[in-house]
Formats: C-alpha cells, sequence, structure tokens
C-alpha cells in the first residue's frame, strides 16, 4: 500500500512540474502585438470582401438551385417570389443601409492598402454631380472603398452629398448578392437607374461611375496610365438631361494592386476576353496578387499599395432635355480637360513622376 502511495505521489509531482514547465514555456512566448493583430484583421476584412465579390452569387445561386431538391425547398420558391417583387428596386435607388456603411471592417479594409481621400473642390448639397472614377483597375478598390463606405469620410469632406457607385446590371440577377450590393449604395450602371438618382431623390447626390469598365480592366497592370474615355459620352448625355455637374476622380495607385497576365491586341486569347466582355458585360482578366499567409506567395488577394483617390473641382453642366451631339462632345472635352488638370497636378504627390502622362483612348 505504501508503495502504490508514493508512486501516486511520484507522479503527481511529476505531472504538476510538467504542468509548470508549460506555463513557463507557454508564457515565455511573445504574446502577438496590437499591431501583428491589426494586421491580421485587415487581412480577414480584405479577404471577405474579395470572396464576396467573387464567390458570394454564384454560390448563393448554387446553394438555391440545391435546396430545390431537399425538405427546405420552400425557401428558395420564397425568395425567388421576393426577387419577383423586388425586382425593379435595384433601378429605383435601391435599398442603402448606413450601419453596413459605418461597419468597423470597413476601417481594416481601408487602412490595409491604405486607402485615402482627398477633396481639392467643395461640391454644394444644392446640385446633383455625376463623379467619373479612373481608372478602373481590377476590383475597382479605390471606388468601393470611397464612395460605398463610410471608412475614408466622404461624408465629412463633403457634407450635405450622398454617395452611390454603379456596377454591371447582371450582378442584381444574383440572389442574396444583389441585397448585399444595394444595402452598400451600389446601383446598376444603365440610364433607368441613373436617372432616377437624378431626378427623383432630390438635390445633394454623387452617382460614380467607372466610365472606362471592362475594356479598361484588360490593360490593367502597374505603370499604366492609359484610360478608355474618348468614345465614352453616355455619362456626359446623362449629366446634361439632369443638369447634373461632372466632377472628374482620379485614383494613384489602383493599377499596382494586381499583376496581370496582358494578351496583344489581335491575340486569340485577346478576342475571347473581347467577345466574354460584349456577351456578360465583363472580361475575364487572368491576374494574381499575394497569397493568403504571406505577400511573396501568388494568390488571388490584392497587393498592400497606396491608393489615394483624389476628388476634382467640378463642372458645371446646364440642364437639356434633347443634348445635341455637339454639345455633348464639348461638354466631354471640358471634362476631359478637368481630369488632366487633376492629374498633372496631383501625380507626383502620389507616386508617378513629372515624365508620366494620362494616355486617354
Amino acid at each position: 500500500m505504501k508503495t502504490i502511495i508514493a508512486a501516486c505521489s511520484q507522479n503527481l509531482s511529476g505531472s504538476r512540474a510538467s504542468i509548470q514547465t508549460a506555463l513557463r514555456t507557454l508564457l515565455a512566448v511573445p504574446w502577438p502585438s496590437q499591431r501583428d493583430v491589426g494586421s491580421v484583421l485587415q487581412l480577414l476584412a480584405v479577404l471577405q470582401w474579395v470572396l464576396s465579390f467573387l464567390l458570394l452569387g454564384t454560390v448563393s445561386l448554387l446553394l438555391l438551385i440545391y435546396l430545390l431538391f431537399t425538405s427546405l425547398w420552400l425557401v428558395p420558391v420564397l425568395y425567388l417570389a421576393w426577387i419577383i417583387l423586388d425586382w425593379d428596386t435595384p433601378e429605383k435607388g435601391g435599398r442603402r443601409l448606413p450601419c453596413l456603411r459605418r461597419w468597423t471592417v470597413w476601417k481594416y479594409f481601408r487602412d490595409y492598402f491604405p486607402v485615402k481621400l482627398v477633396k481639392t473642390h467643395d461640391l454644394s448639397p444644392s446640385h446633383n454631380y455625376i463623379i467619373g472614377s479612373h481608372p478602373h483597375g481590377i476590383l475597382c478598390v479605390g471606388a468601393f472603398c470611397n464612395f460605398i463606405t463610410g471608412s475614408t469620410g466622404f461624408e465629412e469632406l463633403f457634407p450635405g452629398i450622398r454617395s452611390f457607385l454603379t456596377t454591371l446590371a447582371g450582378n442584381f440577377r444574383l440572389p442574396v448578392f444583389r441585397e448585399y450590393l444595394m444595402s452598400g449604395g451600389l446601383f446598376p450602371v444603365t440610364r433607368r437607374a441613373i436617372g432616377y438618382l437624378l431626378s427623383q431623390k432630390g438635390t445633394g447626390n454623387a452617382v460614380a461611375i467607372v466610365i472606362g469598365g471592362a475594356a479598361e480592366s484588360l490593360s490593367c497592370r502597374p505603370g499604366v496610365t492609359t484610360l478608355i474615355l474618348k468614345n465614352r459620352k453616355g455619362f456626359v448625355r446623362m449629366a446634361l438631361r439632369h443638369g447634373a455637374f461632372l466632377v472628374p476622380s482620379f485614383s494613384f495607385g489602383e493599377n499596382d494592386l494586381f499583376r496581370q497576365v496582358v494578351f496583344e491586341e489581335g491575340s486569340w486569347m485577346r478576342s475571347i476576353q473581347r467577345r466574354f466582355q460584349k456577351m456578360i458585360g465583363f472580361a475575364p482578366c487572368l491576374f494574381y496578387g499575394r497569397g493568403l499567409t504571406s505577400c511573396r506567395s501568388r494568390g488571388f488577394l490584392p497587393y498592400a499599395r497606396p491608393i489615394t483617390t483624389v476628388v476634382g473641382e467640378p463642372v458645371a453642366v446646364p440642364k437639356v432635355e434633347n443634348p445635341s451631339r455637339e454639345l455633348v462632345d464639348r461638354y466631354h472635352e471640358l471634362y476631359i480637360r478637368a481630369l488632366l488638370k487633376l492629374f498633372n497636378e496631383n501625380k507626383t504627390k502620389y507616386g508617378l513622376s513629372e515624365s508620366d502622362e494620362l494616355h486617354i483612348l
């Protein structure tokens, strides 16, 4: 009996010593600093945004189709009925949720790059505005962060102005994804949707349009300052019809977030991209960024490069219900001049050299 008790005492002493050693080892390990925790949260914020942008619509659609063949078939049926009843909402101002725009995660999203918004001139709440957002880049990070989230202080810089951002109309046909887009203030880049915001919502509305679109994204790569704008005049015509002032904006650093395999004009891969662009509205790009675990590995996350979006001087536009081609061309030229002025006055401040020029195609 004494032998058993002695053995148990020895085991307990050994266990106690092992626990103490483990605790000392644990305490000796350096705890992550506040900066390390912040970096992880920034990475997760960007990860959720990229996954939402690339997968939320498709995954939601596949899930609803799957549920049709299960005991939960009523869920997709009811949601389909809701979409039918709610079909026109995206083109009638959407359904903006201020709480989502103020979501804390967007501050970590902003700080990952970081993204900064610079104001050069005031915007009066007594007018409506069409903001031209340049360049498109791959995923329009600057436009999204500045005009959809409240993380860069748009409403504080431009008091009385409500910002909206347009995107492909096809995105609003995807279940769940459409609700996510509308809640942030995104709506289809259609005449009906833009016209509604500029005519039915009073004044103080700023509609941001990424004018270069899918065609511009095909040439996106670091160091490129080429815009697709010369024949893009629909936004000027909309501005004239509603008397909305035109405001140029440029996101310096947008094209540095990803690396893209750019196919030469005339190649068969380029022709495939062009065909997809015409059929579905966006061009499939072969691009890569950093990996999830290391910035040195390749993955689908954007590189942490600073983005500075500079909002320029508004071009006053009269209200003309049926503008002539000559009038549209005139204000289109005035807009290009304002954009070139904005670019040239700020390029050396935000990473470009004096010799860099803005090429407009």
